[in-house]
């Protein structure tokens, strides 16, 4: 039988918001917000999540994780994605890589691009060459632009 390839692509926004952490890509990066959100509001996990359903055909996080759902409150993204490789893991599909594009004016994530590869490439179980990590302004443009939300893509390539 020959090989089977899937790519998924997820989108996730979420704006920022005081009195809480910035968690990107299982990272707290030090900044004066964080997102507002019902769970952690880990944006960057979140598209990933968003990109392997894709992938498999399985919907999206709404649907699995409800923001209406108390167990789902304040939660780590890094358990849900556990979840969702559960899921990849069923259906026998492996992750190939993954690219993930942070859209942002501030804070400057630069620095931490290595700290949130390793985080999310350890989440994944996976070796860290096949996480991409990095991230781009809008020019002051549209709420990221403005400093009001960080907004992530991301895309993967799953086999089986």
């Amino acid at each position: 039988m020959a090989q089977e390839l899937r790519i998924g692509h997820g989108f996730d926004v979420h704006r920022f918001r005081r009195g809480r952490k910035l968690i990107l890509g299982g990272v707290e990066i030090p900044y004066d917000k964080g997102l507002a959100g019902h769970s952690d509001a880990d944006a960057v996990l979140h598209a990933l999540m968003d990109a392997l359903l894709g992938a498999m055909a399985e919907g999206d996080i709404g649907t699995h994780f409800p923001d209406r759902d108390p167990a789902y409150k304040d939660i780590a993204s890094g358990k849900l994605l556990a979840q969702v490789l559960g899921i990849m893991r069923r259906k026998r599909f492996k992750l190939v890589n993954a690219d993930v594009t942070v859209v942002a004016e501030r804070p400057k994530l630069s620095p931490y691009y290595l700290r949130i590869r390793k985080s999310v490439a350890a989440l994944c179980n996976i070796a860290e060459s096949r996480i991409s990590v990095k991230a781009t302004t809008t020019e002051k443009l549209g709420w990221t632009g403005q400093g009001k939300a960080v907004a992530v893509t991301a895309v993967v390539l799953l086999s089986r």
